[in-house]
């Protein structure tokens, strides 16, 4: 039997493996069981959305049938939708929640369900626990699993075809300045990577004035052939574009269109941390906004020193989006900015989910009002704050140490690294080593791999090396 169990962002599985039709309707059913019993809302009423990848639209239809058997209204999406867009129309409708079939940058095998209760921000574990127990209840008894016709769910009016799109481009047009990128007249290049970013960020930026070059801008449930996930190794076509047509910057985002991939005017990858310091600076000189901005605690410590000098509060979360979500629902006009060093970020009036459209069209105002290259804003930041060096490596280690990774890191804590000494560890997601000169060393096991996901800080590349070679040697020994 499946154990249907989700992650840091949903379910996901491989398509026709654990990803079956049989098992959508046992997860649609204990969604809608959770909404019955919790009454989270007064409108019973959920958006149902899917992102372009192969039977994404079936799974959605069927998971809108098993609603509607279960007297909560389904609005389907005529066609795939970035993540983001749920998340608005859930606040904006006041709506039940939002289900989006997606396995955001997961290879194209995968496909995965995110549940995003009615506060619009990814679902907390307490939520996900008890739609994973009931899960368990209907794989044992699944005469308790109720579904109608989609004909018959449109006769009673329980489903209904929905096109949101208006209304989250209507949102994204009252957050950003484009009054400012018309002005420039940029010429961007866009890869869409296949996903559903088409038709929104290229979109958005044509009627603004922007000469684009789009790459990749229609539908392949196989995304090419790899990963959609704007990093910097599958940006390189897009680089060469940038580079070649001389344009003013390069913009991308993941299947879902959640995450976002930034390129300098020379082709450069700007990476996630880079970018959210980029835009903490420029949110803090160009709205003047005080407050809050909430980081996951692998991502850079450069956001804090942006912040102390604008006289803002940083707050740490542990890594996954819903914890930045949180404190920005319970923080609504001090939150400035939150973000992950995984390339998800949000501001204030906007949703408490990720939204890959948005931090490439900051990107993009930021461009247009700076009128130099990210490389040089960057420069005019370390000006201020001094130079943080970040990287991070996936280390494959041998099962055994897999196993005992966590008991043995705990009584071997390493003292020392690369010579400077440890001054305080963190335990709140993983291990974080802050080392006393302000370097940190990150630890997170991965769930489905046999891998170590090491973060390591430092205020230069030589001393960052010589960390990251002990801290393998560290690891090595356990």
């Amino acid at each position: 039997m499946t154990t249907i169990k989700f992650g840091t962002s949903g379910w996901r599985a491989l398509i026709a493996d654990e990803f079956t039709f049989d098992n959508v309707k046992i997860v649609s059913q204990a969604i809608a069981d959770y909404i019955n019993k919790s009454q989270i809302s007064n409108s019973k009423c959920v958006i149902v959305g899917y992102d372009p990848r192969f039977l994404s639209e079936e799974y959605a239809k069927l998971s809108s049938r098993v609603l509607a058997a279960n007297g909560i209204k389904a609005l389907y999406t005529t066609r795939d939708v970035p993540t983001p867009l749920i998340s608005y129309e859930i606040i904006r409708g006041k709506l039940s929640g939002g289900i989006n079939f997606t396995a955001s940058h997961n290879p194209p095998e995968y496909n995965g369900l995110k549940f995003s209760p009615d506060w619009g921000g990814p679902a907390m574990p307490e939520t996900t626990k008890a739609i994973e127990e009931s899960c368990k209840t209907l794989q044992n008894d699944p005469s308790k699993i109720k579904d109608i016709s989609w004909e018959e769910g449109l006769k009673k009016k329980l489903i209904r075809e929905v096109d949101p799109k208006a209304t989250y481009i209507k949102r994204i047009k009252e957050l950003v300045d484009f009054k400012a990128i018309k002005k420039a007249k940029l010429k961007v290049g866009v890869d869409l990577l296949y996903g559903a970013a088409r038709g929104y960020l290229d979109t958005l930026l044509k009627e603004n004035g922007c000469k684009l070059e789009v790459i990749h801008g229609y539908r392949d449930p196989l995304f090419g052939g790899g990963r959609p996930e704007p990093d910097a190794e599958r940006l390189k076509g897009l680089g060469n574009i940038v580079k070649k047509n001389k344009l003013n910057l390069g913009l991308s985002c993941d299947g879902d269109a959640d995450r976002f991939g930034i390129l300098d005017c020379d082709g450069t990858y700007i990476t996630p941390n880079e970018v959210i310091a980029l835009l903490l600076y420029s949110l803090a000189k160009t709205r003047n906004w005080k407050g809050i901005v909430a980081r996951s605690c692998m991502t850079t410590h450069l956001i804090d020193a942006i912040a102390n000098k604008f006289g803002i509060e940083v707050k740490e979360t542990p890594v996954g989006f819903k914890y930045i979500g949180d404190i920005m629902v319970n923080n609504p006009k001090e939150f400035i900015i939150g973000g992950e060093e995984s390339g998800g970020l949000t501001i204030r009036g906007h949703v408490p989910e990720k939204d890959g459209v948005l931090a490439c069209l900051l990107m993009a105002e930021m461009s247009a009002i700076e009128k130099k290259s990210f490389k040089k804003i960057f420069a005019d930041i370390e000006k201020l704050t001094g130079k943080y060096v970040t990287t991070r490596k996936n280390l494959t280690v041998k099962p055994e140490i897999m196993a005992r990774f966590k008991d043995s890191i705990v009584a071997k804590a390493p003292k020392e690294f690369a010579g400077i000494k440890v001054k305080e560890l963190n335990t709140m997601d993983g291990f974080k080593f802050i080392l006393e000169d302000g370097s940190w060393v990150g630890m997170r096991l991965s769930g489905t791999e046999p891998l170590v996901r090491l973060y390591f800080e430092s205020n230069s590349q030589q001393k960052s090396e010589a960390i990251q070679k002990d801290t393998e040697k560290i690891i090595a020994a356990l």
